[in-house]
């Protein structure tokens, strides 16, 4: 026992100082740092999904001791909200079962922890980690324009020319207290889900996983009362100051929640179709622009379900014992 506590904590450890190096990789290298900082969730998202939450809780202290002695402590404050604890919360989530029979299944079979129920608490934990961020920077219209104010000033120094008109501009510095937590939100919910994935193929290939790959284009879906949270962050958004602030976070994450599912259910719709490859292409290309994206945000909020992976209850219950700290 106390070898594979070794052996955990050894992993964790690993896994840990390549999340840090990766996000301290994002900070000396601007042009990839958004990929560069989604990817330090792989690293604990494998140790979770594989090993467990003893090598995942692990590996989230290396990498926040490391960024707290190698930048500063609210660095590393930043990074184990934004990437490490959601990373290590979705890992454990997704390594929760228990017998399908407590649900209303078959005896034989274990049920894990629906698809829809981690995409709805990773929409809601991004959304709480922007909200207190953007608390701790003081993010609101002054914020904001000073930002455009310092572009608009570096533009201009650029090319004298572009000088914008002043309700323009006005506009403008109105439009991104809201665009911006949108966009942020939205953002990196798509690129944690993309992670998630990414690690769910790895465990699977090296046959570490606990739980069974999640067929996306079919499980993929919001929960029942995601649209409920979606529609209360529109309402607060024509509330204006603090609320639509909030608002515009939720809508951000949430919608970005509706629009994955809503491209699962294309992917899973075409399937066997003729015309799936050049359908799908066009969607993906369709996206380069703003008004498409609302078709699939609408196929997302009209899909909404629950799906719960099933798998053998020998295999399930061995693989848990294998696995659990």
């Amino acid at each position: 026992m106390q070898k594979l506590d070794v052996k955990l904590l050894t992993t964790g450890f690993l896994a840990g100082i390549t999340a840090a190096l990766l996000v301290l990789g994002a900070a000396a290298q601007p042009t990839l740092a958004s990929i560069l900082y989604a990817a330090s969730a792989l690293p604990i998202l494998i140790v979770g999904l594989g090993w467990g939450n003893t090598a995942s809780v692990t590996a989230i202290a290396t990498a926040a001791l490391l960024g707290t002695i190698g930048v500063s402590p609210m660095f590393a404050f930043g990074m184990a909200l934004f990437t490490l604890a959601p990373a290590g919360w979705i890992a454990h989530l997704a390594s929760l079962a228990r017998p399908a029979s407590e649900i209303g299944g078959p005896d034989n079979l274990i049920a894990w922890y629906p698809l829809s129920d981690i995409l709805l608490q990773l929409c809601i934990f991004v959304s709480a980690a922007v909200i207190l961020l953007g608390w701790i920077i003081g993010f609101g219209p002054e914020f904001t324009n000073q930002l455009i104010d310092a572009m608009m000033q570096a533009m201009v120094n650029q090319d004298p020319t572009m000088v914008p008109e002043a309700t323009a501009l006005e506009q403008l510095k109105r439009t991104m207290v809201l665009l911006l937590p949108i966009i942020q939100g939205g953002t990196w919910v798509m690129l944690l889900l993309a992670m998630f994935y990414i690690a769910m193929r790895v465990v699977t290939a090296s046959a570490r996983g606990r739980r069974p790959r999640d067929d996306f284009p079919s499980t993929l879906r919001m929960s029942r009362n995601a649209p409920f949270i979606f529609l209360a962050g529109i309402v607060a958004c024509f509330i204006g100051g603090v609320p639509a602030m909030i608002g515009a976070t939720v809508c951000g994450t949430f919608g970005a929640g509706f629009l994955v599912s809503g491209f699962a259910a294309l992917h899973f719709r075409t399937r066997g179709k003729d015309w799936r490859l050049p359908a799908l292409v066009l969607a993906y290309l369709s996206t380069i622009m703003l008004l498409p994206l609302v078709i699939p945000l609408i196929i997302g909020l009209a899909d909404t379900r629950r799906t719960v992976a099933l798998t053998p209850a020998r295999k399930a219950e061995t693989d848990h014992t294998d696995n659990t700290d």
